[in-house]
C-alpha cells in the first residue's frame, strides 16, 4: 500500500504560495508607514497603561472588498483624525478575513475575485498593498486575527489586533497572540460569556511554543516572549447587548479578580446593536456618557462603518455592486460616523485629562 492511498484523501491540491519574505520584498514596508504603525501601537500602549487619556475608536468597513472605496473611507478617516486626535486616536478597520457560520464570501484574502476562485496569493498581496497605502497616508490600521499564517505576512502593517468571539477560545489564536507585536482585544463568546476572554488574555500574557510559519515560509518552532496588552471586547452575546453600566462593571470585577487591568472596549455592532447598524451611536452615546460619569475602564469603542449605509448581497455581476456599501455586516455611513467621533470628542475633550491623574 503506497500513502497515496491513506495521506490527503480529501486535499484536491497543494498551490504554491509565496513566502512572506518574497510578498515583503515585493511589498517593501516604507519608512513612512512604518512610522505610522510605531506611533500607533506606542499610542495603543499607552492608553491602555493610562498613560494617554484618550480613548481609541477602530472604525471602518465590516470588511474591506474595494480597494478604491476603502482608500476613500481612509482619506475621510485621516482628515476625520487630524481633527480629534486630541481627544481620540482613531484606527481603520481593515478586515480581509471573516468567519463564517456555514458558508459565505470568506474575505478579500482568501477571495478577491468574488467569485469562489480562491486566489489566495493575489488576496495576500492586494491586502498588502491596502495596509501599506492606507498606513503611508499616516492613518493606523487594525483587523481581526482569523488565520494564524497571515501575521506573518501582514504585521508589520498592524497596530491593533482583534481576536473573535468565535475564535477567542480557541488555543492556536491565544498562542499567536502571545506572540503578536500589537495590543489585542480579545471578544466575549457569542453567547456572551465573558470568562473566555479573560482566560484568552491569561494565556497570551505568558510565553508560548508551537508550531508556525517563519518569514522565509518554512515550518518553524514559535517562541513567544507572552503580550501583556491584551483585553476584553464586549461585543454582546445571545442576542442581548453588555455595554450597560452593570455588564461593564461586572467586566471589571472579573478581570480585577483574574489579576488583570481593566481595560474594556465597547463593540457598537454585534449584538450590542441587536446587528441593526443605526442603534450604533445610541451604544456609543451611552459609553461616551459611563465615561462622562467618571468610568476609567472603558478605553475604546468599535464602530461598523462605511461610506453608505447598510449592506448588499454580492452580484453575480460585481459591476452592478453599491460603491462604498458592506457586502457582509450592516454599517453606517460615514455621515453618520463623523456626527458620532466628533459628538464623542466634544463631548468627553474637557473630561478626559481627569483620567490619567
Amino acid at each position: 500500500m503506497t500513502t497515496f492511498n491513506i495521506e490527503n484523501v480529501n486535499v484536491a491540491s497543494f498551490d504554491p504560495m509565496p513566502s512572506p519574505d518574497e510578498l515583503h520584498a515585493l511589498l517593501p514596508l516604507s519608512e513612512a508607514a512604518g512610522d505610522t504603525v510605531m506611533k500607533c501601537r506606542e499610542a495603543l500602549r499607552n492608553i491602555l497603561e493610562r498613560k494617554d487619556p484618550r480613548l481609541f475608536v477602530v472604525v471602518g468597513p465590516c470588511s474591506i472588498h474595494d480597494p478604491v472605496a476603502g482608500l476613500d473611507y481612509a482619506r475621510r478617516l485621516k482628515k476625520l483624525q487630524d481633527q480629534v486626535s486630541d481627544t481620540l486616536l482613531l484606527v481603520m478597520r481593515v478586515y480581509f478575513e471573516k468567519p463564517r457560520t456555514t458558508t459565505g464570501w470568506k474575505g478579500y484574502i482568501n477571495d478577491p475575485d468574488m467569485d469562489d476562485s480562491f486566489h489566495v496569493d493575489q488576496g495576500m498581496y492586494k491586502a498588502r498593498k491596502f495596509l501599506l497605502d492606507v498606513c503611508e497616508l499616516g492613518l493606523a490600521t487594525g483587523t481581526e486575527a482569523l488565520d494564524p499564517i497571515s501575521p506573518q505576512f501582514l504585521g508589520d502593517l498592524i497596530a491593533w489586533t482583534a481576536i473573535g468571539a468565535r475564535t477567542t477560545e480557541s488555543q492556536t489564536h491565544r498562542e499567536m497572540s502571545s506572540g503578536l507585536s500589537t495590543p489585542v482585544g480579545f471578544k466575549n463568546g457569542t453567547d456572551g460569556d465573558i470568562g473566555i476572554a479573560i482566560n484568552a488574555i491569561l494565556s497570551a500574557s505568558h510565553p508560548h511554543s508551537f508550531l508556525g510559519l517563519n518569514s522565509s515560509g518554512r515550518v518553524a518552532i514559535v517562541r513567544t516572549r507572552g503580550n501583556r496588552h491584551g483585553h476584553v471586547v464586549l461585543r454582546g452575546g445571545d442576542g442581548r447587548p453588555n455595554y450597560d453600566t452593570v455588564s461593564v462593571a461586572m467586566a471589571e470585577q472579573a478581570l480585577t479578580k483574574a489579576g488583570l487591568p481593566a481595560n474594556i472596549v465597547v463593540d457598537c455592532s454585534h449584538a450590542n446593536s441587536y446587528k441593526k447598524p443605526d442603534l450604533q451611536p445610541l451604544v456609543m452615546t451611552d459609553v461616551v456618557n459611563q465615561v462622562r460619569l467618571g468610568n476609567r475602564s472603558l478605553v475604546g469603542v468599535m464602530i461598523e462603518s462605511n461610506i453608505v449605509a447598510g449592506k448588499q448581497e454580492i452580484p453575480a455581476d460585481l459591476s452592478l455592486l453599491k460603491y462604498g456599501c458592506s457586502v457582509t455586516d450592516g454599517c453606517v455611513d460615514w455621515e453618520t460616523t463623523e456626527t458620532m467621533i466628533r459628538d464623542a470628542a466634544r463631548l468627553l475633550r474637557p473630561l478626559l485629562p481627569e483620567r490619567v491623574k
